[in-house]
């Protein structure tokens, strides 16, 4: 037994320090997310949660469920089964298609989401620790027109990388209804955008700006919920949770080239600049019978409007235009059913079917106006072997830039997890 335990340890610790390093590698050329939008700020924030959270919207503050790992409020990390150790490997894909007035975009992207694990420490206590992406930046856009004395002239805008987490969480269960949670994040990550403009022939005109980012700041999250019991299997809980807003540490490299005789470099400690990430207020309410229903309603509110984005170039874009971070916010609703997880005859009645839609505003404002989303979702777990091992799948359809934003971007996304589960320390009559 104590074999087996040490070989889940050593498979969990060798797939979180390999997720670390893919963190890292999103500046060679490869990206993590793809979207114009993700020239502003930190980039395009991620949608959280895994494949289960994801099936239904992205709800699950106010979620207690003992098969899943539940990353989005620490204090529901207690709702499990004694002794069980239970871990989530996400991964997932995308593919944007764009549109700016006449002209029209594909982009196709697959990469490892996140990574996650879990286990009791003490009775009414647990523990998790993980790492997921929390923004991607990554873009290429180019465009041309013919200068009637130098000709050919090129436009050209790139830009990679992103902003990770990691992070460890414990909760604790009082009196059986009431569940309090804290979690500790660390973000890190390298975020690159160029800005050239080039000619048909070598000239000194030819212009290239860019900005290379490095940045990194810890923080805290705050988690609680609360389940009342109503007639019969009827149940309702509701949950909260609070990021508080985090400094930004790091280095900030801006550099220009005109021709090939004028070089500048300027760099800027980022602590020294007084800037933060944005702090994060979510609220929810779940109502569930048994483990064959389950629905939420999701609001969370992000305030990015003191984080200083705007004072570093590298964060204000490389354009003309009119950055500023804002206040955000997101409404989500999903739901989940079971027909039958004990049916020993028909497979399909053992899975679990999710469904779920959301709408969010962007936490800056492009010439004053945030830059809006919405979508639904779609997922189901098959079950796998033995004990609450499955297999996660989602499907997501959505629009951002609603109204009169000036790019539209309709996404298919695709989220595939494995949740792992297993009991420590059984007791066994034979061996």
């Amino acid at each position: 037994m104590f074999g087996k335990i040490k070989r889940i340890y050593t498979l969990a610790a060798a797939a979180l320090l390999l997720s670390v390093p893919c963190a890292f590698a999103q500046t060679d050329g490869t990206y993590g997310g793809y979207s114009p939008y993700s020239v502003f700020g930190v980039g395009q924030l991620h949608q959280s949660g895994t494949a289960w959270n994801r099936g239904m919207g992205g709800v699950g503050i106010a979620a207690r469920n003992n098969r899943f790992v539940n990353v989005l409020n620490p204090a529901a990390v207690t709702a499990r089964d004694s002794l069980s150790f239970m871990s989530d490997f996400g991964l997932t894909g995308r593919m944007s298609l764009y549109a700016d007035g006449g002209k029209k975009g594909v982009k196709t992207l697959f990469n490892i989401d996140d990574f996650v694990i879990s286990f009791p420490m003490w009775r009414h206590t647990a523990f998790m620790a993980g790492v997921r992406p929390v923004s991607d930046v990554g873009y290429l856009i180019t465009s041309s027109t013919i200068d009637p004395d130098s000709g050919k002239q090129t436009f050209t805008s790139y830009g990679n990388g992103g902003v990770y987490q990691l992070f460890a969480g414990a909760g604790v269960t009082l009196w059986k209804r009431l569940s309090l949670g804290a979690q500790f994040n660390y973000h890190f990550g390298n975020i690159v955008k160029t800005a050239s403009t080039s000619y048909e022939e070598t000239s000194y005109r030819d212009f290239l700006s860019g900005d290379s980012l490095r940045v990194s700041s810890a923080g805290v999250k705050f988690g609680l919920q609360y389940a009342q019991k109503l007639a019969g299997k009827h149940a309702l809980t509701l949950g909260a949770t609070y990021q508080l807003s985090s400094r930004l540490n790091g280095q900030s490299v801006h550099y220009t080239e005109k021709g090939s005789y004028d070089r500048e470099r300027e760099a800027l400690d980022l602590r020294e600049q007084d800037l933060h990430l944005g702090s994060e207020l979510g609220v929810g309410l779940s109502y569930t019978i048994g483990d064959k229903f389950f629905a939420e309603f999701d609001y969370t509110r992000t305030d990015w409007s003191k984080s200083g984005l705007e004072r570093v170039k590298g964060f204000s874009s490389n354009g003309e235009l009119p950055f500023a971070p804002a206040v955000g916010q997101s409404f989500r609703v999903g739901a989940e059913y079971t027909p039958n997880r004990s049916d020993i005859r028909y497979f399909l009645r053992r899975c679990t079917y999710r469904a779920g839609a959301y709408y969010e505003q962007s936490y800056y404002t492009v010439g004053g106006s945030q830059i809006n989303s919405a979508g639904i979702t779609l997922g189901m777990t098959l079950p796998v072997f033995r004990w609450y091992n499955g297999i996660s799948i989602g499907l997501e359809l959505g629009r951002k830039g609603l109204g009169g934003a000036p790019v539209k971007e309709n996404y298919f996304g695709f989220n595939l997890g494995f949740n792992v589960f297993d009991i420590w320390f059984q007791k066994r009559a034979y061996d």
